[in-house]
């Protein structure tokens, strides 16, 4: 895993946080990387449209074959519990931080890995957005409180009895893309791009020319178009 420094990490989002994933896309093609790196919404949809980019902090859970024992109501809180503190286990949500985007291998298992409450403590952390091919659930709140997630499935179901903690900040699959830790996630409304972080540079120098050639005869369109400026077009 390569590791970056803080003042390395501050100088790539401030190029990463002006592109869009068109440009990125386009980046990744200048750089012969052509099929590697998009994961396209008609799979992986965000609960609201939104746009962020960050560093991927990986993990991934697994489905369970454990079998579940009939019980009483009152003794399901206790296997719960312990289903949460010793198989499923979120000790990792406590690593996440200032520019962390959460990349969560669910395995395509239709389970809530993700949901309002941890949704919400992971923003306060810092975390720019969240990426899953499991489900998210109180997708209501979620939405409400505006925390990003793009999610495979909307979901009503709990971890517990469903899939295990299987390992984190390793490599993932997400959609039929790696995702590695620290690679450079960039999503908006086109969908999500995966940038392998030892070119984030020379990806980052023809995405940010392809946006400027773009931006600058949009802008030329406004002007014959009697559009007034907005950020889109500000500063071409």
């Amino acid at each position: 895993m390569i590791e970056l420094t803080k003042e390395e990490k501050q100088k790539l989002m401030e190029v990463y946080r002006k592109l869009r994933v068109a440009d990125v896309r386009d980046g990744m093609d200048w750089n012969m990387m052509h099929f590697m790196g998009s994961i396209h919404t008609d799979t992986i949809k965000p609960l609201f449209r939104t746009s962020f980019c960050g560093f991927a902090k990986t993990v991934q859970f697994v489905p369970t074959n454990r079998t579940i024992p009939t019980m009483e109501p009152e003794a399901y809180t206790k296997f719960s519990n312990h289903w949460y503190g010793n198989i499923a286990t979120y000790h990792w949500g406590k690593d996440i931080g200032e520019d962390d985007v959460l990349v969560l291998d669910a395995s395509d298992t239709n389970v809530g890995i993700i949901g309002s409450n941890n949704g919400l403590e992971y923003k306060s952390q810092g975390c720019r957005g969240i990426i899953t091919n499991g489900g998210a659930r109180d997708t209501d709140e979620l939405i409400l409180n505006q925390v990003p997630v793009f999610s495979r499935h909307v979901s009503q179901t709990m971890v517990q009895g469903r899939v295990e903690y299987q390992a984190h900040d390793i490599p993932v699959n997400i959609n039929g893309q790696l995702v590695r830790p620290n690679d450079i996630i960039v999503a908006d409304g086109d969908g999500i791009v995966v940038v392998p972080l030892e070119k984030a540079w020379d990806v980052a120098k023809y995405a940010t020319q392809e946006m400027e050639a773009d931006k600058t005869s949009r802008r030329k369109l406004y002007d014959k178009m009697g559009l007034s400026v907005d950020a889109s077009v500000a500063g071409y």
